[in-house]
């Protein structure tokens, strides 16, 4: 039997829709998705293939679809097994929208947002885990250090500085149990937020591109959040207009914590997510060959050795 194409698959979902193909091409294809730009008479449609273990996102989009509809791309079809998807265009991304302009205030609502998503995620952690999201729960993270110290990958990547990261298991340690402590139960962390992976609709936001997602404590999705937007707006880590963008996200907490707390938290989920970047990366690049790792591998080792660097805030 002929293993089923993405492309058959998608046009078959779409005909029994009564919708028409009339081009199919691959304008994105990198070791961990595919993506197919589907052209129709009913505008333009997204095939998403995921890959190696960011599968997941597939059924993930399915739920989010049911949780969240206002802020996603609620996909017309999904194949969870296979972790495919298909979706209408989403629309323009912020990035787009700006068209090269950071204006600090559309951040701040787009945060405000996001941090309500999270929230409304919170309640169903079982849910998110059951459809494959990966398991980052700060209690878990000096399990997944000790993982990536050992791998051999990145050990042989890292020669010069493994001593040093070594040295951090006690820090891995204590922020994990902070945020352990801090009584903000975990939830979905996108973990690659930033101006392209959101979309305008109208006076609000929705958020797309979920296959670096983890169930983890949600403020750890600040740190790609801050550095971009330190880039977009040319400002040095560390300047007020990032911690404005902090405190916009934070403020829908700041009714049940001090702020005092809040900012100590942030400092510690910053520092455990370079450990979920780079599981991210090793997810995406379980079936890589050495052509692929030498051109994506940083992104394993690199992350890891963040740890050693300072936070964006």
């Amino acid at each position: 039997m002929n293993e089923l194409r993405p492309e058959d698959w998608a046009t078959t979902e779409l005909t029994a829709r009564g919708i028409s193909v009339h081009e199919v091409t691959w304008p994105h294809r990198y070791p961990w998705s595919q993506v197919a730009k589907i052209t129709t008479d009913a505008g333009d449609m997204w095939l998403k293939l995921n890959l190696a273990d960011t599968a997941y996102e597939a059924g993930l989009l399915r739920l989010l679809g049911t949780l969240v509809p206002a802020h996603v791309v609620v996909p017309l079809a999904v194949d969870a097994r296979r972790g495919w998807s298909l979706s209408p265009d989403g629309g323009v991304t912020l990035r787009a929208h700006e068209d090269g302009k950071f204006r600090i205030e559309v951040w701040e609502q787009m945060l405000g947002e996001y941090a309500d998503v999270q929230r409304s995620l919170t309640p169903h952690v079982a849910d998110l885990l059951a459809v494959g999201t990966p398991d980052l729960r700060p209690q878990r993270l000096p399990e997944w250090f000790d993982l990536l110290l050992n791998d051999p990958f990145v050990r042989a990547n890292v020669t010069g500085q493994l001593d040093a990261l070594t040295a951090m298991r006690p820090v891995v340690q204590r922020a994990a149990e902070d945020l352990v402590a801090s009584g903000i139960g975990p939830t979905l962390q996108h973990d690659d937020l930033h101006d392209a992976n959101v979309l305008v609709r109208g006076d609000k936001h929705a958020f797309f591109d979920w296959g670096d997602a983890s169930v983890a404590h949600p403020f750890g999705t600040l740190l790609v959040t801050l550095r971009v937007a330190a880039r977009k707006a040319e400002v040095e880590e560390g300047d007020p207009l990032l911690a404005r963008l902090r405190d916009a996200y934070l403020e829908a907490w700041t009714g049940e914590h001090t702020r005092a707390d809040l900012v100590r938290w942030v400092d510690a989920a910053l520092t455990v997510t370079k450990i979920s970047r780079a599981l991210s990366y090793r997810r995406s690049l379980r079936d890589a060959d050495e052509k692929l790792l030498s051109e994506y591998g940083e992104g394993v080792w690199g992350w890891f050795t963040e740890l050693l660097e300072a936070n964006p805030i």
